[in-house]
């Protein structure tokens, strides 16, 4: 808890929002300071709560693979993209260097 008794101070939304690089105002810091104040002291009531029989789980649903087999599909003609393509070279596309160039 600050010294205000809020569990968190005007200065830390400030310190977080520079860190996350965000340009939020006084106003817009006061905003959220209250919002981040009322969401602390909702997770204080659920520190309160009496979970000694309550198993930790990291899901709250079991989890399911969506993905799908991996099957080779037909893809397009190498020597098709590359005929399109503005320059091709060693049968790759060929683009112009942008390392190490003065720019």
């Amino acid at each position: 808890m600050t010294q205000s008794g809020s569990p968190i101070s005007a200065a830390d939304v400030a310190k977080v929002a520079h860190l996350a690089r965000l340009d939020i105002d006084d106003a817009q810091v006061e905003h959220f300071t209250e919002q981040l104040a009322k969401v602390m002291v909702h997770f204080g009531d659920i520190d309160a709560l009496d979970l000694s029989g309550v198993e930790p789980m990291t899901q709250p649903y079991p989890l399911v693979n969506v993905m799908r087999e991996d099957v080779e599909q037909p893809t397009l003609d190498t020597d098709e993209v590359l005929a399109s393509a503005p320059a091709a070279e060693e049968r790759r596309f060929r683009v112009p260097p942008i390392v190490g160039t003065e720019g």
